[in-house]
């Protein structure tokens, strides 16, 4: 092995700020818990604009590349082809930014805003109801996507149009930081990613584990408790260190087949075999309900909140600030993973597929999956509300699967899939974390590099576990989301100046190769 090719400052001092972090959670929990709520509290009363102005301005500055004149440029050599075809890319795309928490969050966030609605709305009610089939699909619609792709626009184009043979977020704002890329306040940019998508796995993680621990139960009888969930997350663990060792193109790859095929055959066999009609016209009636509120949800700070009478319900903290959070804690990781996949693509083609396809993947889990578990609800057939509340989500969401004919078949698939939807997104984590920690990349990271990030990624899941709490991992994602904003804005400046300086006068430079438009 070559020595020279690890950045051992950026390996150790990431490792050393988990460590910093994460030892006095584990040893003082309760103090812990205590610091994270008081700097989520901070951060979201002062800040919370902040984190809605990012994503629209994020949304719209990719729109504006996208149907540009960049948007014709080749991430490649003259004549290269995508890499991979569009079907495994889109899969690949979608397991590694969404992960198993669309089936955590597709299945049960209706029920959190029917009992929870936005806008001072009576809880339970009709009104409550239209919103509840709507929020989760802003939440995980096009803004969502957008933050995602944004890094990899300048990652992507100095990787491959460029030539440097880097991933690093630091590589890709060299037009800002300059010579400083290559010194400690490159180093730094990188640890602050590295930190923050530790933060954010742990929080993905520490949703996922309980959920594949309560499908066990219902198999097994077993309770879930934390040994179990320890047991749960060590196995899952295991599976995506396999994989991420495989490679990018053996596990990563066949992984991401694997989910989106299971995905066809769960919902499709609930569209089909359930409530077909309702799915359908509720599933358009929200498409049209966030079209047409879609800057309104987009802004909405309830500025009215605790003056003169008006009630504060607390969502737009609680809800949009910590989702817009959450996807700028992984937007550098699957920044990154976007880009390397994406060779042989147009700007135009990255851009407008990770909207489109993640959108819609995203609209058909919660379409299908949420709106379903509303059917019963309402229906009277099975209250997830009354099981949310009594049982936790793991038991709801478990218990909505349940519901199905075949039931033993399709939660031993539901489980399956959230497995493999976990190790898809931790593997192409390990993937990204070992890709920072090197000086270069000649194909793929190294494995033993990749490898030890596996392990190192289920370090925070242990401890957020530990802690315990929804509102604790919301909280998490919100603190941890914040010093990305920052790095978002440096990489908008930096893909912005690159793309200027090289722009050639005529077509044909040595940088910039266009797609024609007719082929």
């Amino acid at each position: 092995m070559n020595r020279n090719i690890m950045d051992w400052p950026t390996f150790i001092g990431a490792l050393l700020l988990l460590i910093i972090v994460a030892g006095p959670l584990i040893i003082v929990p309760d103090f812990g818990e205590d610091v994270v709520n008081a700097a989520n509290t901070f951060v979201s009363k002062n800040l919370g604009v902040l984190y809605l102005l990012v994503g629209m301005i994020l949304f719209v500055f990719l729109l504006y590349i996208a149907f540009s004149q960049y948007g014709r440029i080749v991430l490649g050599a003259r004549g290269v082809k995508p890499e991979f075809n569009t079907l495994t890319w889109a899969a690949m795309l979608f397991a590694a930014g969404i992960g198993s928490s669309v089936l955590y969050w597709g299945t049960i966030e209706w029920a959190y805003y029917y009992t929870g609605p936005p806008f001072g709305m009576e809880a339970e009610s009709d009104a409550a109801i239209e919103w509840a089939t709507t929020y989760g699909i802003f939440h995980w619609g096009p803004i969502a996507w957008a933050i995602y792709c944004l890094p990899a626009l300048p990652i992507a184009y100095f990787f491959y149009v460029r030539k440097r043979p880097v991933l690093k977020i630091s590589e890709a704002c060299r037009p800002v930081l300059k010579k400083y890329s290559d010194g400690p306040v490159g180093t730094i940019v990188d640890i602050l990613f590295m930190f923050g998508l530790l933060g954010g796995a742990g929080t993905t993680m520490a949703l996922a584990t309980p959920l594949i621990a309560e499908g066990f139960r219902y198999f097994t009888g077993v309770e879930p408790n934390m040994v179990v969930n320890t047991v749960v997350l060590i196995i899952v663990t295991i599976i995506f260190a396999i994989s991420s060792y495989s490679g990018l193109r053996k596990g990563i790859r066949i992984l991401s087949d694997i989910n989106l095929w299971l995905s066809f055959l769960l919902l499709g066999f609930i569209f089909i075999v359930g409530p077909t009609v309702f799915l359908s016209n509720t599933m358009f009636n929200s498409i049209g309900m966030l079209l047409d509120n879609f800057f309104r949800m987009s802004t909405w700070t309830e500025p009215f909140a605790g003056i003169g009478g008006f009630e504060e319900t607390g969502f737009p903290e609680s809800w949009t600030v910590f989702y817009w959070a959450w996807w700028l804690v992984y937007a550098p990781f699957v920044g990154l993973f976007v880009a390397r996949i994406s060779r042989g693509r147009t700007i135009r083609e990255m851009i407008i597929g990770t909207l489109v396809y993640g959108t819609i993947g995203c609209v058909l889990y919660f379409g299908i999956l949420g709106n379903f578990g509303l059917y019963l609800e309402m229906t009277g057939q099975y209250s997830v509300v009354d099981v949310l509340n009594n049982n936790g989500a793991p038991a709801a969401i478990i218990g909505t699967i349940a519901q199905l004919p075949g039931s033993m078949f399709f939660v031993g698939v539901f489980v399956i899939l959230a497995t493999i939807f976990l190790a898809t997104t931790f593997d192409s984590g390990s993937y990204i974390l070992a890709s920072v920690t090197q000086k270069e990349i000649d194909d793929e990271p190294l494995r033993w590099n990749r490898l030890f990030w596996a392990f190192v990624l289920a370090t925070p899941s242990l401890v957020l576990m530990y802690l315990g709490g929804l509102e604790t991992l919301q909280t998490a994602s919100i603190v941890a989301g914040f010093p990305l904003i920052f790095i978002m804005g440096m990489l908008i400046i930096s893909f912005t100046r690159a793309i200027k300086e090289d722009m050639p006068k005529t077509f044909g430079s040595k940088y910039y190769i266009y797609r024609d438009e007719k082929e």
